[in-house]
């Protein structure tokens, strides 16, 4: 009985470990790649890919149609800045992805994405 508690104290320590580890990996570790997500509904997201507690992405970004402006039919734009104010951080359900696939650092998009976040964090006179 006692090997018996020695054993599952020992099992309880490492999940406590490794769920803290996954935590902190997901929070505060390496700077994660940014992904294109295709819905079902036809609407493509872009942002940093998350897989736990639940598929998510953050620093959102979305393609939208300028019915409009015939020279420039599609345009990407910040999820936050939404008129009706949404968080920086939407939840998937993946039953409703078509694809998934990881963006290139040498693609447009994730260029147009790094261009506006350094003109976002560069300070205005």
């Amino acid at each position: 009985m006692f090997k018996l508690n020695k054993i599952l104290i020992g099992t309880i320590i490492i999940l406590l470990l490794v769920f803290g580890a996954v935590i902190y990996w997901q929070k505060v570790g390496f700077e994660r790649s940014y992904w294109a997500v295709y819905l079902n509904t036809g609407d493509i997201y872009f942002g940093k890919l998350s897989l736990f507690p639940r598929f998510s992405l953050s620093d959102v970004w979305f393609l939208q149609r300028n019915a409009d402006d015939a020279q420039n039919y599609l345009s990407i734009a910040k999820f936050d800045d939404a008129f009706w104010g949404p968080q920086d951080k939407i939840y998937i359900n993946e039953k409703n992805i078509i694809w998934k696939t990881k963006l290139r650092e040498d693609g447009q998009v994730f260029g147009f994405i790094r261009s506006s976040e350094s003109s976002l964090a560069a300070p205005t006179q």
